[in-house]
């Protein structure tokens, strides 16, 4: 179904099929981004406990993770366009049902079908640029992707608190889920003019390896679930090593169904391949420290210095900006520097950091304002650009584009379990210290401290990859 790697790529108006693949990822963000803004909104409108608040939250979260790899091995199985649609068709549906929601056991409902649909067609936005673009084109769009991520992490939160203050409590939560109908009915029609029909043709069904899929989201489940069901006790975390031992199976699993003849659902052959494992491993561990930042940051604000939410949430406007601006570079320049440009981007992050636990005394002791702080998380931003999109350029150039959808599946799974199991554990570290009777502003130096160790473990595994790069200048 997908054409040779080597080939040239199929004649296709790349822009727009870029902006096609972009526009569904930027309301999806936008979903994500704006959620905590509205969550008190939600509570009071529906009646809505804390267990019902948590789980508008990690419903989303637990099925966009389950689905990203089955979802990209069956687009690159079955076609991508399809599957892309589809994924679309149902975040749309699901966005419609959470804007009309009447109870919070519906809206929890209808963000899990959002979760699914996000899980559906992310992995063949990944693919699709594998697919289509090439070298430095596609260094460019990954960019452009990362830039998208940015604005809409920045702009989520502000034009949420913007709703809810215009239309009220009630309908400006709502509001936020309903705007995203026009968008996905214009991408849906879209990906119908502009993405090329690759529906797999053939008088046999492809083998989608079910049990190895369904071996995976148990997998998923188990593993993600007790850092996204806070509070919920010991048996919840029972779950964890449950989760590891299913994925034990399944990577058992996958190798007998490949010594069987059959296609597995991911050839973990795949993980042999020291620029896709390196780059796995540098972006689970970007994101188990530095996706809390933007967490913690709002705490110590909010819960110790007592400002509002709308004032926290413009502290990361500028990081964003930053992101957005670095994300362009970047793509003209990652395939000239390779793995330097991630590390030099860690070694930013390390000084944004730095910074930030420096000048958080200052603020503490109300020597500077607060949006002081803006400017060593400025630094944070202009890191991401540097990291995310060129390590995800890096690690997919070293994949067969006719794997691309499980690839970029696999990818986004680091980052979404990194991300899961750090805003859990760095928030909790501070809650720990705090309710133990440490100071706020230790607690925070203390969480700071703990990412930067993070920031380091990933960079050094960026000069490990760096390494093999000098050692084999022609391969990627």
């Amino acid at each position: 179904m997908i054409p040779d790697p080597s080939a040239p790529p199929p004649p296709v108006r790349r822009k727009p099929l870029l902006a096609v693949l972009l526009a569904p990822l930027f309301m999806a963000l936008i979903a994500v981004s704006v959620i905590n803004v509205a969550l008190t909104a939600i509570g009071e409108s529906l009646d809505a406990d804390s267990g019902g608040l948590q789980w508008v939250i990690s419903g989303y979260a637990l099925a966009f993770g389950m689905l990203l790899v089955p979802a990209g091995r069956t687009g690159d199985a079955t076609g991508r366009r399809r599957m892309f649609v589809i994924g679309v068709g149902v975040f749309t549906l699901g966005s419609l049902l959470s804007g009309l929601a009447p109870t919070v056991e519906t809206l929890n409902l209808a963000r899990v079908l959002q979760g699914v649909g996000s899980g559906l067609f992310n992995p063949q936005t990944v693919a699709l640029i594998q697919q289509h673009f090439r070298g430095h084109e596609r260094a460019r769009a990954f960019a452009l992707l990362a830039t998208t991520a940015a604005v809409a992490t920045a702009a989520g939160p502000v034009f949420g608190g913007l709703l809810i203050e215009i239309l009220g409590p009630d309908q400006g939560w709502r509001w936020i889920f309903l705007m995203n109908i026009p968008i996905g009915l214009i991408a849906i029609i879209g990906a119908f003019r502009f993405i090329p029909d690759d529906k797999a043709r053939g008088r046999t069904r492809p083998d989608l390896d079910p049990i190895g899929t369904i071996l995976l989201c148990l997998a998923i489940l188990g593993v993600m679930l007790p850092f996204l069901e806070r509070g919920g006790g010991a048996l919840v975390w029972l779950s964890f090593p449950a989760g590891l031992a299913v994925l034990g199976v399944w990577w058992v699993w996958e190798q007998r169904y490949k010594r069987s003849g059959r296609p597995p659902m991911v050839d973990t052959a795949i993980f042999s391949n020291h620029a896709f494992r390196n780059g796995i491993l540098i972006v689970s561990v970007y994101f188990l420290g530095v996706t809390s930042v933007w967490i913690i940051v709002p705490l110590y604000l909010q819960m110790h210095l007592q400002h509002t939410a709308f004032e926290a949430s413009l502290m990361g406007v500028p990081s964003s900006i930053a992101a957005a601006i670095s994300s362009q570079i970047a793509g003209r320049y990652v395939l000239t520097l390779g793995r330097r440009m991630v590390i030099i981007g860690f070694a930013i992050a390390f000084c944004g950091l730095g910074g930030t636990a420096l000048l958080a005394g200052f603020v503490e002791n109300e020597v500077v304002a607060f949006w002081w702080l803006a400017a060593p998380l400025t630094l944070m931003g202009l890191s991401q650009g540097m990291t995310i999109s060129p390590n995800q350029t890096l690690t997919l150039n070293s994949v067969d584009p006719r794997f691309g959808g499980v690839a970029g599946g696999i990818l986004q799974l680091g980052q979404r379990t990194g991300a899961a199991v750090g805003t859990a554990m760095i928030p909790g570290i501070i809650f720990s210290l705090t309710e133990g009777g440490h100071a706020w502003f230790e607690a925070f130096v203390i969480a700071i401290a703990i990412i930067m160790a993070l920031t380091l473990a990933a960079m050094a595994v960026s000069f490990a990859d760096r390494a093999r790069e000098k050692a084999n200048p022609g391969a990627l």
